[in-house]
């Protein structure tokens, strides 16, 4: 799959959000089913029961993310009908991508797509991000949540054949490559004006926090469930799923992750500021 396509496609995704009267974001199935290549809208509603039941098995009210609505579709000729369709969440667009059809490209860019933008959501709406009112408890958060995820990345990684340490410096490199425009820890360093002996994480605010945080997230998801084997097939998945969160990034406005500024060291702020106790878990 070429580039230009990932880009046209992802594009795609965000030319037919739209916003109700209230400011919800939202899809509607028959746009849905047109980007993800379903021409016979029958076959498509298949896919939506899937997303359905996934819905009610996640323990998620489906009227919340799922509702009929009749919407407005072109049948030749400039006319127009009213034919039944669904208004969809962004939950529900990844509920429905996950079990669409994977032979077919798009679905493939859709799922990375809307995984990354639920993320993206999820954080912002856990009661324990969103209970923190500083930057630097926003920090400290994202920095412990980092330390988790690249460890189960490292397993996941060397489940893969990443085995050894200098092996994994360069699957490091390929995933900080494709999030950073081509830079590898070296070439971020000095774009930053980090020292050799600063670690790049701990001097990342929380928005290039979250952003490396997805890519860990999704690569390892994406190494378990594609069963990906081999050093060479595991970096080039990494490097992809980074430039597809920089994709994403960019498609929503926000600042390449190279050009974010950098934070006094997290080490200095766990000195001094301790994160809001988060409930249901011990002090």
């Amino acid at each position: 799959m070429n580039d230009k396509l990932a880009k046209q496609t992802q594009t795609v995704f965000e030319q037919i959000r739209q916003t109700d009267e209230v400011g919800n974001e939202y899809w509607t199935a028959r746009q849905l089913a047109k980007a993800l290549q379903y021409d016979d809208f029958r076959n498509f509603l298949a896919v939506i029961s899937k997303a359905k039941e996934a819905c009610e098995n996640s323990g998620q009210p489906v009227a919340d993310h799922i509702v009929e609505f009749n919407e407005m579709v072109a049948i030749g000729s400039g006319a127009e009908r009213l034919v039944a369709s669904y208004k969809l969440s962004r939950y529900a667009c990844y509920l429905i991508v996950q079990n669409a059809d994977p032979g077919k490209e798009t679905v493939a860019l859709g799922q990375t797509y809307f995984a990354i933008q639920t993320r993206l959501q999820e954080i912002s709406q856990m009661e324990e991000y969103s209970n923190l009112s500083t930057e630097e408890e926003k920090r400290l958060f994202l920095r412990s949540e980092m330390a988790r995820h690249n460890t189960q990345l490292a397993s996941a990684a060397k489940d893969a054949g990443v085995i050894e340490p200098v092996d994994y410096a360069i699957f490091q490199n390929h995933g900080y490559k494709g999030l950073y425009g081509g830079l590898d820890a070296k070439g971020i360093h000095g774009r930053k004006g980090l020292k050799k002996s600063q670690q790049i994480l701990d001097h990342m605010e929380s928005t290039e926090l979250a952003a490396n945080l997805f890519r860990a997230t999704q690569t390892e998801e994406k190494l378990r469930r594609e069963n990906i084997v081999g050093k060479q097939k595991a970096n080039l998945t990494h490097y992809e799923v980074g430039a597809k969160v920089r994709q994403t990034i960019k498609e929503i406005g926000g600042t390449m992750p190279e050009d974010l500024p950098v934070a006094d060291s997290i080490k200095r702020v766990e000195g001094k500021t301790k994160p809001k106790a988060i409930k249901g878990k011990s002090k």
